[in-house]
């Protein structure tokens, strides 16, 4: 259970910075769907405004990463950090651009050995080679 409100379409229309927002999320998108997150920063307009800017920046704007790689990444952090919403809503949108069950599988075997061996060369407390040390 979410532990802010959850705006209906009614609030958003009655609020123009949280509609702008909104209304921007649907055309980026093509959809009329605007999903829980949103609606739960729209508690918050400034919030709102700033987390969908940078989202936009991040994740939709050209770069060197194409917009598949991004969405595995998202996934990946979003287990590690135990998000189980955004690994549900990035697993889709990863989907969406074109991820094959093939390639999530894969994805899921490097997280699950990078959470391994992570956590064992955190539990041995082993020293970086002075090989890998980027300067």
């Amino acid at each position: 259970m979410a532990t802010v409100k959850l705006w209906s379409d009614a609030e958003v229309a009655a609020s123009p910075r949280v509609k702008a927002v909104f209304d921007d999320i649907r055309a980026l998108r093509n959809s009329d769907f605007v999903n829980n997150f949103w609606r739960g920063l729209a508690n918050d307009a400034p919030l709102l405004e700033r987390t969908w800017a940078s989202l936009k920046i991040v994740m939709v704007k050209d770069g060197a990463l194409d917009p598949l790689t991004k969405e595995l990444i998202y996934i990946a952090v979003s287990t590690a950090n135990a998000c189980s919403y955004c690994v549900h809503s990035h697993t889709a949108a990863a989907k969406a651009k074109g991820m094959s069950e093939a390639q999530h599988g894969e994805l899921l075997a490097v997280v699950g050995m990078a959470m391994q061996t992570n956590g064992l060369v955190t539990a041995m407390q082993i020293p970086v080679d002075k090989e890998f040390l980027v300067w």
